[in-house]
């Protein structure tokens, strides 16, 4: 498969919180790579998805929402996350979900003058845009503000325009060879997966303060020969979040559980018993050394 013709290289999906990254990099590869959920700043890590076919592997880099305002470790972590995983890409491409500018947009455009790569600016969403005439105006509009290599409007939900999405990245990337063997599409960790998708359930049952104040750590994962043996924390920072989270009579966990354990028993192909446990380790998202402990590494 190094064939001259063969492309390859590295691109970075970056934007605003919630702007559909993540939907876009689950849609191309087919499969679940990274979390989703309504709630802004669900990323928290740096995730690769590879997609490789007979002509090209391209490596998808998903970034946390890059934004304003957070001045606690955690948002310091993940603006850094953002900031970093740009360094090395062969394409930028910037996900945004709205026909607005504001001071977010100011933000990352500051940052992309400062790229050597390329950049495309995807528009996403355009599926819940009732005027479908005002997408030239902005586009037009948003062309004076960055020499973009190209701007195009897609649906990470619907897949509306992805195809031409991913043939656009190919005239961008390279002639190279395969970085990852062919079968792999993502460099993460089955384990680090398993914590990815608890807290993903945790996020889509509870409300809109408690999501940032969750982390999942791993005190066990032991693969037997029929069944996966898996016993995870989940840390809050305050007791009464722990109340939220075990819910009356433990119902709450026990949903959680049950959706978990569902979606890594289809990740591992394998039965999968999970246990869940909620702990509380105050103000972790404010103290460094807390994260570091807890698995988010590059803020030394």
């Amino acid at each position: 498969m190094t064939k001259k013709s063969f492309k390859s290289g590295f691109v970075a999906l970056i934007g605003a919180p919630n702007a559909g990254k993540s939907t876009i990099l689950n849609n191309i590869l087919g499969q679940k790579i990274s979390i989703t959920s309504r709630r802004p700043q669900t990323t928290r890590h740096r995730i690769l998805g590879i997609k490789t076919t007979e002509a090209s592997q391209v490596v998808y880099v998903d970034t946390p929402g890059m934004h304003l305002g957070g001045k606690r470790a955690l948002n310091k972590y993940l603006n850094k996350t953002a900031d970093t995983s740009l360094m090395g890409v062969d394409v930028i491409v910037w996900v945004k979900d709205d026909m607005q500018w504001d001071a977010i947009d100011i933000s990352i455009l500051e940052k992309l003058k400062n790229e050597g790569a390329p950049v495309v600016l995807a528009i996403n969403k355009i599926d819940k845009v009732a005027d479908k005439e005002s997408l030239l105006p902005f586009i037009q509009k948003i062309s004076l503000e960055h020499d973009f290599q190209s701007i195009i409007p897609i649906s990470a939900l619907t897949g509306k325009q992805l195809g031409e999405f991913e043939q656009l990245l190919l005239t961008l990337l390279p002639e190279g060879e395969l970085m990852f063997p062919e079968d792999q599409v993502t460099d993460s960790s089955e384990r680090f997966m398993a914590t990815e998708i608890i807290r993903e359930k945790l996020i889509r049952r509870l409300g809109q303060e408690i999501p940032h104040s969750l982390s999942i750590s791993i005190d066990q994962y032991k693969v037997e020969e029929k069944i996966t043996r898996i016993h995870a924390v989940i840390w809050v920072e305050r007791d009464g979040q722990k109340n939220i989270v075990i819910g009356d009579k433990g119902v709450g966990l026990k949903e959680v559980g049950t959706q978990a354990r569902l979606d890594i028993e289809k990740m591992l192909e394998s039965k999968v018993y999970l246990n869940l446990w909620v702990k509380v380790k105050k103000n972790w998202s404010d103290n460094e050394r807390e994260l570091i402990s807890l698995g988010y590494r590059g803020i030394e």
